[in-house]
Parts: C-alpha cells; structure tokens; sequence
C-alpha cells in the first residue's frame, strides 16, 4: 500500500508564496494503477515527486509498502529508490553518453543483479532488441521512451512513477507505449502512478484523482 497523509508543499517565487499541495490525502493499493489528472499547475507533478522521494512535502508524510520515506536519511531513501521505484519522465532523460544497453541495465548495476538476460528480455518485450547498441540520438522520441521504460522496470521495482510520458508523442506512438507499460507492470505485479492528461492512460488506470489548486478534488 501507498498512502500520502496530509501533505502539502509551497514553493517561494517572486510573486510570494505559490501552495502546490493542501492537505492531501490519497491511497494506493499495492500492484494497482493511479492516474493524477488536472490542468498545468494543478500540484499533479509536485504530488508524483514527493511519492517518489524526490522532493520533502513541508507537512504531512508518504507511507510506501510500510515505510515513512520521508523520515529516512538521504543514503536511506536513495537505498530505498533504487530498490523500490522506477521512473519515467516526459523526456525519456536517457544518459546521452550510456547506449541502449547500458542505459537499461544501468539499475541492474546499481542492485548488483544480472543484466544481459534481463536487457535482452525487456528489449523483446517491447519490440526493440535491434536497437541494443545505439545511442539515445539514434532514438526517435518514442522509442527513447520505451527504452526509459524498459529501464525504470529493469530491477523489478515495486512502484512505477511515470509523469506525462506520452506528453510528446503522436497518438499511435503513445497507445504504444501505453500498453507495454500497463502490460508489463501488470506482469511484474508493480504499481502505477501517473501524472497525466492522456485520455488513453486514464481510461485504464483503476484509480484516478483530480487534482485542483493544489487539492484533491475528485476521485
């Protein structure tokens, strides 16, 4: 289970203080997908990162599979990331200077656990073994996120945090990508948050939370 309590989260700028989080609350059965949808600015983005560690709320706490990740030390939470999560970002944010292998076996590395078979495995899974040795320019946009897929799934995480990873591709592309990801995930028993506003990802996620102004407005 994934459950936020209370968090919120504010940013300082030049126009004062912008609140991107109130007082959110939501849950996550473990193995489950969740879309967070709403307009640009909603707090989806915000919301998907302190789940994932990468940024503290200044209230509240994030609860995943038993552990209040936020009261870990910085070594402890980035043990626990590379143990438990895996993420997507809307960019792909692939090493420029790693190929295709080493991108996706780069978590493996991290965990001390196999790469050849397992890179192989998810290159086929997801219609790519011709492309091991190429480099991200090589990559059209799609298939640089499928690779970042495949790499955020590499280790088995328990969690997969994907923020608008079909942001920038065509339709047919994206449908694409959608299905590996729910796919596979389902496979592996690995859950889903996703910060998105394609209808296609929504329509299949078995929990969907809007967000506005920084909270929970629907579920």
């Amino acid at each position: 289970m994934i459950h936020t309590h209370n968090i919120s989260k504010s940013y300082r700028s030049g126009r004062g203080t912008v609140q991107a989080l109130s007082d959110v609350s939501i849950s996550i059965p473990g193995g489950a997908t969740l879309a967070l949808v709403g307009k640009s600015g909603s707090g989806k983005t915000t919301l998907l990162n302190c789940i994932g560690g990468l940024e503290r709320p200044d209230n509240g706490s994030v609860n995943c599979f038993g552990v209040d990740i936020h009261t870990l030390s910085r070594r402890e939470l980035s043990y626990f990331q590379r143990r438990n999560m895996g993420f997507v970002f809307q960019f792909g944010n692939l090493l420029s200077y790693l190929t295709v292998f080493e991108n996706i076996s780069f978590p493996l590395v991290l965990n001390n656990m196999e790469k050849e078979k397992r890179v192989a495995e998810l290159l086929e899974k997801i219609g790519l073994p011709e492309v091991i040795s190429a480099m991200p320019y090589e990559l059209s946009g799609g298939e640089t996120q499928r690779i970042a897929f495949a790499r955020a799934i590499a280790h088995s995480p328990k969690m997969l945090l994907a923020d608008e990873p079909t942001a920038n591709l065509d339709t047919e592309t994206g449908e694409k990508l959608v299905k590996y990801m729910f796919g596979m995930c389902k496979e592996e028993g690995c859950a889903i948050i996703i910060s998105t506003h394609d209808q296609s990802l929504i329509k299949l996620a078995d929990r969907t939370y809007t967000l506005l102004d920084g909270k929970v407005i629907g579920e």
